[in-house]
Order: C-alpha cells, then structure tokens, then sequence
C-alpha cells in the first residue's frame, strides 16, 4: 500500500509541474463534450421522420399476414399486420419504440436487397397472433443493434411487448 500512495503522489506532482489550470479545464471539456456525443451513436431511432419507401414499394410482392412475406427475413415476434396494425404501422393503441434492430431483406419481384428496420410497437398487451421467427442474419448479442431477442420498448410509455413491424428504409448498397 505505502509504493501505491508514492506513486499516486509522484503523479500528482508530475501533473502539478507540468501542467496548468487551463490544460485541466480543456481536458475536462473535451471528455464532457465525448460524454454528451455517446448517444449518437449508430442506433437506428424509429422517431428520426418516415421513411419514403416505408409505406408501400413499388412491387412489393407476398401477403403481409404470412411469416414468409420477404421483408420478415430478420423478424422476431408477432406481426403487427395480423394485429389491426400494417408490416410500417403499430396497431391502435400502442406506439413504436425509438430503438430498432436492422436487417436486409431481398425483394423477390427485383431482386434487390433493401435494409428492412424491425420496430417493436409496445403499450398494449401482447397480440399473439401470426408468431415468426426467423434469424436470417441474426448476431449474437455483442451487437445489439443486429439482434432481434431484445426487448426494444424501451423509452417508450410502456415497456408491454405488442408486435413488430418491418418498415423499408432504403435500397442497400
């Protein structure tokens, strides 16, 4: 304990020495400034505007009720469209979280791979209807934002699971 207190309190005179008020402060502001920047981090947020593709495609092929509708390709849950909801729109009653898990989809009428967010709506009791599960792309928890075993109504009104939606943000490149 006695070679801990000397080298804390040679540190201490290192930096009286050689370093001024003023470097202090700035240090301070510059791991303030980092601190407050943490929640930019690249989580997709549901409450960030519609999407233009988010409503409807162009050809948008499959029966929205089925668990193999192609836009379901990383979906975990019970699907809003069987539950008075839409595969973009939460059902009455309930609100989507502002947290998403991503995945990406091919549209089978072009071809195309199109990055699919997977909202869970929450608030009212769970659906129960149209269950689905399927893990194409699913990753282990180490990346959250990929994984679709978490519960995302968090900051919402209502942490109550209702169901998952699967809105079109864009074509992947």
């Amino acid at each position: 304990m006695f070679s801990f207190d000397k080298g804390v309190e040679r540190l201490t005179r290192h930096m009286a020495q050689t370093g001024s008020r003023r470097s202090l402060l700035r240090q301070l502001g510059v791991l303030m400034a980092g601190g407050a920047a943490l929640p930019l981090l690249p989580v997709a947020r549901a409450n960030a505007g519609p999407s233009p593709l988010g409503k409807a495609l162009p050809q948008d092929p499959g029966d929205p009720t089925s668990c193999d509708y192609w836009r379901y390709c990383a979906i975990d849950g019970f699907l809003c469209a069987c539950c008075g909801g839409s595969p973009s729109q939460c059902p009455p009653g309930s609100e989507m979280a502002a947290l998403t898990w991503i995945g990406t989809c091919q549209n089978p009428a072009d071809k195309r791979h199109y990055i699919i967010s997977y909202n869970d709506c929450c608030g009212i009791s769970s659906c129960g209807r149209c269950e689905c599960n399927r893990n194409e792309g699913d990753r282990p928890v180490v990346r959250p934002q990929a994984n679709n075993d978490t519960n995302w109504c968090v900051g919402t009104t209502s942490t109550i699971y209702t169901c998952s939606t699967a809105v079109v943000l864009g074509v992947a490149t």
